[in-house]
């Protein structure tokens, strides 16, 4: 039976996991080996691990964790150069086109390991079967929206912090957006009938904010869409790909707009499908937007660990949706897992043999 070894992730203000005790408990009722790091991060504690019968490993010691164990995470590894020789299962975001993801590719090249992204993780229709998306649309919408509150107050939204629970984000942000004295902007959300559209629209709906739902049927005839310009809010729910259309051109900064915030929850833009023009690189916590104009101004949050901002919530349910998934683990070759590994196998080969 299969050997998860579950990492602490190593990357700053992230606390999510992809798996609870139950999920563990539940595994090892099939006869699952599972190895939990330990961490000072994370938001389910190390003990609940340890009482569902996980054995406890230090942190960050995966790289010298037997060579049969699939090694489990979410974010990022390590950029260490190390060459990779596990089974890892993350959002490895290296197929399209990002440079960070060529490294990452190189180096599962040259350790021999395998990849298993689990932004790829499909059933056979090719829909996800676990996904951070609804989280990550509602917290995109909440920064994007303080944003927009602090360039009320003449400002710039400053550094963001996880909250608690989902009420003690909503109460915080509506006590900052009356304070403003001002009425709620309008937005619109590409995207919004997909799951971090919903994400977004709770967010917005809920604090009194007017959105104009647009989805696939009103991008189908190409961007780009000036529409955009006439919202004060725009949020990007729309995971990129080779036939997305752009939909703002770097010219959307030019005066003339009432357009002051975008959220771009699905930030990808290192990646060559990128749609929105008008920046190039990710935000963080400690500069959650990049002003990219005056006069008006225009302010874009391009968060990339959204989820994070509510750590138990999106876990917890994350952790539900992917369980049924991992069970089948011992038939890593077959369904969901073989797909993903084909998709793997298939940009590793384009890499080449290289240096």
């Amino acid at each position: 039976m299969p050997h998860l070894w579950v990492r602490s992730e190593s990357r700053a203000n992230e606390r999510r996991v992809g798996i609870t005790p139950d999920g563990v408990q539940d595994l090892r009722a099939q006869g699952f080996r599972i190895t939990v790091e330990d961490s000072p991060h994370r938001i389910l504690p190390i003990a609940g691990f340890a009482d569902a019968g996980a054995e406890i490993a230090a942190e960050g010691t995966w790289p010298e964790a037997p060579s049969d164990a699939i090694v489990f995470g979410l974010k990022e590894l390590p950029e260490d150069g190390r060459a990779l020789r596990h089974r890892h299962i993350m959002f490895g975001h290296a197929y399209k086109g990002q440079p960070a993801g060529q490294k990452l590719l190189q180096r599962f090249r040259d350790g021999g390991g395998t990849l298993y992204d689990l932004e790829y993780l499909t059933d056979e229709a090719g829909r996800r079967l676990a996904a951070f998306g609804y989280w990550a649309g509602y917290a995109g919408a909440a920064v994007s929206l303080s944003a927009w509150a602090a360039q009320r107050r003449g400002g710039i939204c400053g550094p963001v912090q996880a909250w608690p629970t989902q009420r003690a984000l909503n109460d915080a942000l509506r006590a900052e957006l009356d304070a403003t004295g001002a009425a709620r902007p309008h937005a619109i959300i590409i995207g919004a009938l997909g799951r971090v559209g919903s994400g977004a629209s709770d967010l917005l709906t809920g604090l009194g904010v007017r959105i104009t739902k647009w989805d696939m049927a009103e991008t189908a005839s190409g961007g780009p869409f000036p529409e955009i310009l006439i919202h004060e809010l725009f949020i990007n729910c729309i995971l990129a790909g080779p036939k997305t259309p752009v939909f703002l051109h770097a010219e959307a900064v030019a005066p003339g707009r009432a357009l002051t915030v975008i959220g771009d929850v699905a930030c990808d833009p290192s990646s060559d499908f990128n749609p929105i023009k008008v920046y190039d690189r990710v935000t963080d916590w400690a500069e959650p937007v990049l002003r990219v104009a005056e006069a008006p101004v225009l302010d874009v949050m391009a968060i990339d660990n959204l989820p994070s901002l509510l750590p138990r919530e999106s876990s917890l349910d994350f952790a539900a949706q992917l369980l049924p998934v991992l069970r089948d683990l011992d038939r890593i070759d077959q369904g969901p897992w073989g797909r993903a590994q084909q998709m793997f196998a298939a940009h590793r080969a384009a890499l080449g043999s290289g240096p």
